[in-house]
């Protein structure tokens, strides 16, 4: 390729611009000319570019407005009632230093992640493989995309502080224009900061391996952060350990403006609000003076992911994307060469390979706990509730556990993807799945019954039974979801035309989603309607939602089988 003011020779014979590469001198540098030509060649592929984005804008804006309008109403009519009680806004007051704090962290840990698999700065594939290669001075190409990410989060910092100042106007926390004016800070220095994090995870191995090491530890602070909101509004409150938050970081200086706005205790906020400005702008300028030494294998890497996930994302391969972007948090790192003493009996091979996959992969062991313990919180909720409140914990609860034994089931899943790997079973394919279902049930079981220890201990005895008895069917229903087989895109076009729209992507999701509703929804209604969680049930309450999860289990290993059977068909 070439172009005005781009001789071939030089370009041809110009070494990469890399560090650890060969030099090239100030007479080489054809970065003005270059950047010049491409910006010529670019101008009807942004034209092109920015339509489409308007019209996909446009479209997203009447979705939301048509269906979101109602939704938007109906929330904050309730939201209204709730607060207008005095003890519901005083406990939202005392959540919310804990509230603030995780949200923060939150954002902090998404950065990290994602700068695993893409990072704030990411070129694209053709810049990538050409524009770096030439004599070009990196800083030039890579600080413009670093720029661009940082304005974008940066205005979606914006929206949340906007949304703050209006969620806290209408539980009556604090007035519109103060809360817009102190929840400002924390919306536009926070993604700063977050941005100039995954700038610096992107470009150094060394912070990418410590990510990706204390990401459970991470997790798990958040897990607390969750329990001490918790404890918070229920008039557990520690001022210590409050303090010691406000003050130990970024996360915590950006709280304080907000918890002024509230009349909360923050009278020193202008003081945290000049360290999160002072350390915002020292990260800014870090970035910006090391954005151009990210290694071009890096850049090259995120860019391969990010077009894969991109383009399966368009056919809704929703389990193509989610391979790719594991593979590259994983960084093709092999995990440990953990062994089991082979079984006598081929009918337990199934279970000793499952076995073997979790011993060599204790991230989803411990991904799975997490989950667990989340359910279990929710599920410690949902008892102390009543009504529709009850049922939409209980739901949230349920939902918590599906994730936590569907970590448990990626061998299942790695063997539906491609129906030869099953060539080694001495099973059929439809066997092969209902014997999958055997590890991530009795793991999940075990992780539930540890969970529900603290509620035998509080006197919920019961919840050393239902508890484990859950993970069958979320067991059977992840193997379902893994031999549904190839996505039924056809589905988004069937032309079911409403007067809200065309409904055919709605029937696309309840295809996508059926296993998952039908056991959450299942359970839901067994466990909520059976009365199990009031403190006065009779045993007989525990019959109902037994026999439930027995049924829902057998039905969807049957289920399972016969997708195997068509599955097995349709690859024959």
């Amino acid at each position: 390729m070439s172009g005005p003011g781009l001789p071939d020779t030089q370009l041809a014979d110009a070494a990469p611009a890399e560090p650890g590469g060969a030099e090239w001198t100030d007479e080489d540098d054809r970065t003005p000319e270059t950047l010049r030509w491409l910006r010529e060649r670019r101008q009807a592929y942004r034209r092109q570019r920015n339509r489409d984005l308007a019209v996909t804008g446009y479209t997203l804006l009447l979705f939301a407005v048509g269906y979101g309008s109602t939704l938007g109403y109906r929330f904050v009519q309730r939201l209204g009632h709730l607060t207008a009680r005095e003890e519901t806004a005083e406990a939202v007051r005392r959540a919310f230093p804990a509230v603030l704090v995780l949200l923060a962290c939150a954002l902090a840990v998404f950065a990290a992640r994602d700068a695993l698999w893409r990072g704030p700065v990411l070129v694209p594939r053709h810049e990538v493989s050409w524009l770096l290669s030439q004599p070009v001075r990196r800083e030039r190409v890579l600080r413009p995309a670093f720029r661009l990410t940082a304005a974008l989060m940066t205005a979606g910092g914006v929206l949340g502080a906007v949304g703050c100042a209006v969620l806290l106007r209408l539980t009556g926390l604090a007035e519109l224009g103060p809360a817009l004016g102190l929840s400002l800070p924390a919306g536009v220095c926070l993604p700063l900061l977050a941005a100039a994090l995954g700038l610096q995870v992107e470009r150094s191995g060394r912070w990418a391996r410590w990510v990706r090491a204390l990401t459970p530890y991470a997790v798990l602070v958040l897990l607390l952060l969750a329990g001490q909101a918790a404890l918070a509004a229920t008039g557990r409150r520690s001022a210590l350990l409050e303090t010691v938050e406000l003050w130990s970081g970024p996360w915590g200086w950006a709280a304080q403006p907000v918890l002024h706005a509230t009349g909360g205790r923050a009278g020193s906020w202008p003081w945290a609000v000049v360290l999160l400005c002072a350390g915002t702008a020292a990260a800014l300028v870090h970035a910006f003076a090391v954005a151009g030494t990210i290694p071009t294998r890096r850049l090259r890497a995120r860019a391969a992911t990010a077009a894969t996930v991109a383009s399966v994302l368009w056919s809704a391969e929703l389990r193509a994307a989610k391979l790719a972007i594991g593979e590259a948090l994983a960084d093709g790192a092999a995990g440990p060469r953990r062994r089991l003493p082979m079984p006598r009996s081929r009918r337990l091979v199934v279970v000793w390979r499952d076995t073997v996959a979790l011993l060599r992969a204790p991230g989803s062991v411990l991904s799975a706990a997490l989950w667990t313990a989340a359910a279990a919180g929710t599920v410690g909720l949902a008892a102390a509730l009543d009504g529709a409140a009850r049922i939409a914990s209980l739901a949230g609860a349920l939902t918590l556990g599906w994730f936590a034994v569907g970590r448990l089931a990626e061998t299942a899943r790695l063997e539906a993807d491609d129906i030869r790997r099953s060539a080694w079973s001495p099973y059929r394919l439809g066997a092969l799945m209902v014997r999958h279902t055997l590890v991530p049930a009795l793991v999940g079981g075990v992780l539930a019954l540890l969970a529900a220890v603290p509620f035998a201990q509080q006197g919920g005895e019961r919840a050393l039974l239902l508890m484990p008895l859950c993970a069958p069917p979320f067991a059977a229903a992840a193997v379902v979801a893994a031999v549904r087989g190839p996505v039924r895109t056809d589905l988004l076009s069937l032309g079911l035309v409403t007067p809200a729209g065309d409904a055919s992507v709605f029937v696309f999701l309840a295809w996508y989603a059926t296993p998952f509703l039908t056991t959450v929804g299942s359970l839901t209604a067994a466990v909520g309607l059976s009365g199990v969680l009031d403190s006065g049930a009779h045993a007989g309450a525990v019959l109902r939602p037994v026999s439930a999860a027995v049924g829902l289990t057998s039905a969807l290993l049957f289920a399972a089988v016969r997708r195997a059977r068509k599955l097995h068909r349709q690859g024959s």
